[in-house]
This record gives C-alpha cells, structure tokens and sequence, in this order.
C-alpha cells in the first residue's frame, strides 16, 4: 500500500519566489531595529546626496514626491534568516535622484534619522535596483518599518535597506556602516549566504 496517493506532488512551486540558501518563508514583517524608532515629520524630513566634492543635492518631501514614483513588488531576505514574498512598495527609483549628480565615487555611505548607517557600491543603487519608498501595501510607511521613507534594495540582505534615510555620502573607498563594522558582511547577497565577515 503506498503512503502517498499516486498523483500527489505536495504544494506547487511558485516560480516567481525562491528562497535564497538557509532562509525560511514567513508571512509576517517582523520589526527589527538597532535603537529606537525615530519619528520625522514629512514637513521637516529631507534626504541629501553628499558626492566625494562636497556638492550637495537635497529634496525635501515635496520635491521627492514630485519626481514620480515606481511600485516594485519584490520579495524580502533578512539576515536573520526568514524571506518574505511577493511585497508591494512605492517610491522613487534612485536612478531619478542619481541622474543629475556628477561623480566618480564607487561607494555610497547610506545615512538615516537615529544615527543608522550602511555602505553599498553604488552600481547596487542603479538600473532599476534600488528604491527610496515612503508606502508599502498601499499604505504610508509606518515608522517600525521605516517611514516615512525607507532605502529599499532588495536584492541584497534586508540590513542594507536602510529604515528612516536621510542620505548618503558617495566615496572614492568603500566605509563600513553599522552593522558591517561590528562584523557583518560589507555586501551583503543572500544568494551567496553572506552575512559576516568571511561568509
């Protein structure tokens, strides 16, 4: 007698969502922060683009808004290990904040509301990979989770989507941020399991 009626498959694969090397699927959004929440208004807000010169691009709310928007839908790996698919976002492509700014710099320093800091290449914030977002599931972004406008790229580990970001620095050499200068991975791809140093 068999244990498992013939034609049975288990749970169909959904192609479009495959979980990196040792993570698990959930359904919630845990809350994971390295201090408090910071609360910023939307009027007093603003994010800057500092370039290894010292020139200065800012965009307070309204003219961050006013570029146009995107609404990724993408799917989630926190460094903690669980995955989260199929999240839906809105916000400005970081293409649109990059386009008028001059540099040379290979590295952006990320910097957020509360002291929070992460280092990226800055190819990784380019070509459609990256996001400033400010709503998630058709809703304004609230301040667990970010807002009112969090760095999104999710093609990396979670830690690099900066919550509460108010700017970054563009460097000639890469600078570890927060988490990286206590030991985790300077970059990052849960494809490749690279959470700490070494991995």
């Amino acid at each position: 007698m068999a244990i498992i009626s013939r034609g049975f498959r288990g749970r169909p694969r959904d192609e479009r969502h495959q979980l990196p090397p040792g993570q698990y699927e959930t359904t919630d959004f845990p809350v994971l922060s390295a201090g408090p929440t910071p609360r910023i208004d939307k009027d007093r807000w603003e994010f800057t683009i500092r370039t290894e010169t010292g020139t200065r691009h800012t965009w307070d709310w309204t003219r961050l808004t006013a570029l146009g928007s995107e609404r990724p839908t993408v799917d989630l790996h926190c460094v903690t290990k669980w995955s989260k698919f199929g999240t839906s976002w809105e916000g400005v492509p970081m293409d649109a904040l990059l386009e008028d700014v001059e540099t040379t710099a290979d590295f952006a320093l990320v910097e957020s509301y509360g002291g929070y800091t992460t280092n990226l290449p800055l190819e990784d914030l380019l070509d459609g990979r990256a996001w400033i977002v400010y709503r998630y599931e058709g809703e304004d972004l609230p301040p667990e989770h970010g807002g009112p406008a969090r760095l999104l790229v999710p093609h990396l580990y979670l830690w690099k989507s900066a919550k509460w970001v108010r700017g970054m620095q563009l460097l000639l050499e890469d600078e570890p941020g927060f988490w990286e200068s206590v030991g985790y991975h300077d970059y990052g791809d849960p494809w490749r399991e690279q959470r700490y140093q070494g991995d």
